[in-house]
C-alpha cells in the first residue's frame, strides 16, 4: 500500500520565484513540488501537493488528509501566525505533521515568531530555503516508517 503525505502551502506561495526573492529565492512553487515528489520517491512515499491563498481550502485539504494521509507537511505562511481554525484542523489529525518555512520566521518582523501550528507540530524546519521541504519529507519518512 503506498502511504500519501499531503504537502499543503499556505497564501502567497504561488508567488515564489517572483515575491521578495532575497527572502524567499528564485525557486517557484512548481520546483517545490517536483523537490517533494522527488523526494517522496525515494521512500516509495505519494504526494499529495496543494496550494491556497483561502484559509478555508488548507483547512478542508487538512480534513481530507485525515481520510487518506500517513502525514501532512505544511507551509501555513501568514496563517502560522493567526489561524487558530488551522491548528484545530492539525490537531484532528493523528499522523505527524511537519510545519515548514522557507525564511526563518524568528529573525524577522515579531509578529512573525509566534506560530500556532507549531503547537500541533511534530517537528519545524525554518530559514533552509526550499531545502527544508526536501528536509520535511526525509524527516517524515522516517517518521512514518517508526510508526
Amino acid at each position: 500500500m503506498v502511504k500519501v503525505i499531503y504537502v499543503l502551502n499556505g497564501p502567497n506561495l504561488n508567488l515564489l520565484g517572483k515575491r521578495e526573492p532575497e527572502i524567499y529565492g528564485s525557486r517557484t512553487l512548481d520546483d517545490v513540488r517536483l523537490l517533494c515528489e522527488a523526494e517522496a520517491g525515494k521512500s516509495g512515499l505519494q504526494v499529495v501537493f496543494h496550494q491556497s491563498n483561502a484559509e478555508h481550502e488548507l483547512i478542508g485539504w487538512v480534513h481530507e488528509a485525515r481520510e487518506t494521509a500517513q502525514g501532512l507537511i505544511i507551509n501555513p505562511a501568514a496563517y502560522t501566525h493567526t489561524s487558530i481554525a488551522l491548528l484545530d484542523a492539525l490537531s484532528a489529525c493523528s499522523f505527524p505533521v511537519i510545519e515548514v518555512h522557507i525564511s526563518n520566521i524568528h529573525k524577522r518582523e515579531s509578529f512573525r515568531h509566534h506560530s500556532y501550528v507549531s503547537a500541533r507540530a511534530d517537528a519545524v524546519i525554518a530559514g533552509c530555503g526550499v531545502d527544508g521541504y526536501q528536509l520535511a519529507m526525509q524527516h517524515m519518512a522516517t517518521l512514518i516508517s517508526a510508526s
